[in-house]
């Protein structure tokens, strides 16, 4: 119990400039106390005693605006950055090393049984905002781009964006699993390609509208 409290905190320093000290991390980071909160609670709810697993969850989720079903799986070194709003589903299972920003829902799509909650491979980041819904895997070391929202499985080593969301590459490399605001925006890119394709139309007309005037010109001169 010992060596996974202090990996988390360690998750912490790794993860979070701002961490100045253990005193003030153990004390003042909610998605700490929530994950430590959420391991009570999934205790509990292994051994079958839901109602108290549950209790556990709403006071945490109460102390800390992040809401985590005891039923849900969490790897080691979650690392949660402020965390209000997250919403985590019974059947969710989340790996190692994953970081989730403030605003994130791992939720399901509907009322089916079983498992209806996404799947979080390892070393997984998922910025603010986004929204994973359905029961499919993202892939270990992919980014889920702010406010994305995703519906359908993700590849390993992918960085996705968008709503819906889409898989986008940046010259075929991943770029820093930290630099969460530094994603391509395929919309963007988009009406930027559409933007060149007018030019180009454009300077097509102007060079024929050209042609056909010195064409005239050429056959009034002749008569």
């Amino acid at each position: 119990m010992w060596r996974a409290i202090k990996s988390d905190i360690s998750a912490v320093f790794d993860n979070d400039p701002a961490a100045r000290s253990w005193f003030e991390v153990v004390f003042t980071y909610s998605g700490l106390h929530a994950i430590w909160a959420h391991r009570i609670g999934h205790w509990f709810y292994k051994k079958g005693m839901f109602t108290i697993a549950r209790i556990v969850s709403q006071v945490s989720r109460f102390m800390t605006g992040i809401e985590i079903h005891p039923g849900a799986t969490i790897g080691k070194r979650l690392f949660i950055d402020h965390g209000m709003g997250i919403v985590i589903g019974e059947t969710c299972e989340i790996g190692d090393d994953v970081i989730l920003y403030q605003g994130v829902t791992l939720g399901g799509t509907g009322k089916e049984k079983g498992k209806r909650h996404p799947t979080i491979g390892n070393s997984v980041v998922v910025g603010s905002g986004a929204k994973i819904l359905g029961s499919f895997l993202v892939g270990e070391n992919s980014r889920i781009g702010s406010n994305a929202v995703v519906i359908r499985e993700v590849p390993p080593n992918s960085t996705v964006v968008t709503m819906p969301a889409k898989v986008v590459k940046r010259d075929g490399v991943r770029v820093n699993r930290l630099d969460h605001g530094d994603l391509p925006d395929p919309i963007v890119d988009i009406f930027q390609d559409m933007q060149k394709q007018i030019d180009e139309l454009k300077a097509q007309l102007e060079a024929l509208r050209t042609k056909n005037g010195e064409q005239r010109e050429h056959d009034t001169q002749s008569v």
